[in-house]
């Protein structure tokens, strides 16, 4: 029989920050950027909460997004579960969070060990505990969330993470929630998770990130440019660099997510979440240095179309140009993000990066087929 479990610290070491200006909620800058930062302080749509405290269950929860998203939820008073399989610690102390607000969460979180995959186990597990809400942060395919439909039919809402990723690639941008969709993206898992949820009798809302960053980020988004400007090397961007994307922080994403739980606006909607600006590659390369107090890269442009780099992925992005309307979000909702692109770059590296943590080694060998093809070719 499912049982939840009411968690003991399992504080993971992190040496903290000598600075007043790194905290979890904000960063700490480099010093030519202080002067024209004040302090980060939640606006009063931080804290939005339900009309009253919800027992809601959050499928994932242990990785980047479901990290901060749970903290908002207990800091709000509501009773919140992680599903996850125990393979990873169910929590941690986040750099720059104090010690008695680890403390105090850890007290509050609670555990269900289990496979969402294994399906009977979570329609038994689930029915047995009632959840109110559920926050679906891992799900990927719509088989991997009816078992929770069938389960929790007193469901008030469900909440989902998709993706910007399913939209069709179009010469018309930025992509709004209504436009064209691809049945065939590597994100059909999670379209059809939306079919399915709009086929339900279930109050739902679904989310769509374009590509997120922030501290503890698992994707080597910012990582990747920050390995290389580190090692002092030359950063070799797809084509002309002037493709257009777009980030969001990972804090901003989880606000949003809080945003719409109990929010009769938000109910049946999907909602593109995102940073406020677009970026070019190159933009994106020197906001990286800026934001890590390094100097202006040198930036090396390479045309794919002449590298065979086998199953080895070149750069972190679509080379496309890829972005999103975050009208909608903030039209009804009134979600708007806090940070900026360089302020939100600064939070993620002087939280992570800069204390010597990332999630992967720097691997250099395609940029140097790139490099010793431009060397040779000169």
């Amino acid at each position: 029989m499912a049982r939840l479990v009411a968690l003991q610290q399992n504080q993971l070491s992190f040496s903290p920050l000598a600075s007043s200006l790194s905290d979890f909620s904000g960063t700490r800058l480099p010093t030519q950027l202080q002067l024209k930062r004040k302090l980060w302080q939640p606006k009063g749509s931080f804290y939005v909460s339900a009309s009253s405290a919800k027992k809601i269950l959050i499928m994932g929860g242990t990785r980047f997004i479901g990290v901060f998203l749970s903290r908002l939820l207990v800091k709000e008073g509501h009773q919140v579960t992680l599903f996850t399989r125990g393979k990873t610690p169910v929590t941690q102390q986040l750099p720059g969070e104090s010690d008695s607000d680890y403390a105090d969460f850890s007290s509050k979180i609670l555990h269900l060990k289990g496979d969402r995959k294994d399906f009977e186990f979570v329609k038994s597990s689930l029915s047995a505990e009632g959840f109110e809400v559920v926050y679906d942060i891992n799900g990927r395919e719509a088989d991997e969330v009816e078992p929770i439909l069938d389960a929790l039919p007193n469901l008030e809402q469900f909440i989902y993470c998709s993706s910007a990723g399913v939209y069709l690639k179009s010469d018309l941008l930025p992509h709004a929630e209504t436009d064209a969709v691809d049945p065939k993206s590597r994100h059909k898992g999670k379209l059809e998770t939306e079919s399915l949820l709009q086929s339900k009798d279930v109050n739902w809302t679904s989310i769509r990130p374009v590509y997120i960053y922030g501290p503890l980020n698992y994707n080597p988004v910012e990582e990747w440019f920050f390995h290389r400007l580190k090692a002092g090397r030359p950063i070799p961007i797809p084509s002309s660099g002037i493709q257009i994307t777009q980030l969001g922080h990972v804090k901003d994403l989880a606000r949003a997510f809080v945003q719409v739980l109990g929010n009769d606006k938000a109910s049946k909607e999907v909602f593109n979440i995102s940073g406020e600006k677009y970026v070019t590659f190159d933009g994106l390369a020197k906001a990286c240095a800026k934001a890590g107090g390094f100097p202006e890269p040198e930036i090396v442009h390479y045309n794919p179309k002449d590298f065979d780099f086998g199953k080895k992925k070149s750069f972190p992005f679509r080379d496309q140009h890829f972005f999103a309307s975050i009208e909608k979000a903030k039209r009804l909702v009134g979600w708007e993000p806090e940070f900026d692109l360089v302020e939100g770059l600064a939070d993620s590296y002087n939280l992570d990066f800069g204390r010597g943590t990332f999630r992967k080694e720097a691997d250099f060998s395609t940029d140097d087929i790139i490099l010793g093809k431009k060397l040779v070719s000169v």
